[in-house]
């Protein structure tokens, strides 16, 4: 007895949702990713193996570690600030200028400075660090 064979259908991987779900995920990225960039600082924190001298000559402010400020070697207070970042505003944004800031310096000094440079203008603000290579806390002998 002959039984007809049954035709046998042919087999296809249909990439039609492959590619919809791709297509899904990637919009989902593009509006979840948010293209905020920051303006005045380019931040390196305390230590760095990958400091790099600098070759100009920048405007130096120090903060103490009692949060004492000294613009280059004028020792300042905290209300002549901006004025003083003012006169030099135009050197500043020639060479930038840079925040050396103590390890036990409060943080609120250290905003306080960033602030008098954003208000008389200065954008080109660099934390200074010094070379290491392993993450350590200021008091750590």
């Amino acid at each position: 007895m002959r039984f007809p064979r049954r035709q046998r259908e042919s087999v296809e991987v249909n990439l039609t949702p492959l590619i919809d779900v791709v297509f899904l995920l990637l919009i989902f990225f593009m509006v979840s990713t948010t293209f905020d960039s920051r303006r005045a600082l380019d931040l390196i924190l305390p230590q760095s193996s990958q400091a790099s001298a600098v070759e100009q000559a920048p405007l130096i402010l120090s903060i103490g570690a009692a949060g004492d400020f000294t613009l280059g070697e004028t020792s300042l207070g905290e209300d002549e600030l901006g004025a003083q970042l003012a006169q030099y505003k135009d050197q500043a944004d020639r060479f930038g200028l840079i925040l050396e800031a103590d390890g036990r310096t409060p943080h609120a000094k250290v905003v306080t400075a960033l602030d008098a440079a954003a208000e008389v203008g200065i954008t080109r603000v660099r934390i200074s660090t010094r070379i290491g290579t392993e993450s350590s806390s200021p008091d750590a002998p």
